[in-house]
């Protein structure tokens, strides 16, 4: 794998581990839908993780990350759609596919 793919895994990487360490241990909606803070350092880890994916993807398009694409696509909505963000969608994406992406990305990371 090259240097630079897995610079940009770290990174993703480092940004699932700040979401989870933001949102603590209690993980609860109210509190992350109103606070204003939590959620625009969320959506810019998301925009970070979107990032580091699409570069992974133009250098090496076979890197097996789920859903890639998706995930390109949620940078792009949060960046450019700032205004139409649905707190309950990004909330069910760091509940339940955030999870699996850690997985993959921590797998992917410790087979180099």
């Amino acid at each position: 794998m090259q240097l630079e793919i897995e610079k940009y895994l770290f990174d993703i990487q480092t940004s699932i581990n700040s979401i989870n360490e933001y949102l603590g241990s209690t993980r609860d909606f109210n509190e992350y839908e109103s606070n204003k803070l939590l959620r625009r350092g969320i959506e810019r880890e998301l925009e970070i993780i979107g990032e580091a994916a699409n570069r992974i993807y133009k250098i090496d398009s076979t890197i097996k990350i789920d859903n890639v694409r998706k995930i390109i696509d949620l940078r792009n909505w949060v960046i450019h759609g700032y205004d139409k963000i649905d707190n309950v969608v990004i909330w069910g994406i760091i509940s339940k596919q955030l999870p699996l992406l850690k997985n993959q990305i921590d797998e992917l990371l410790k087979s180099n």
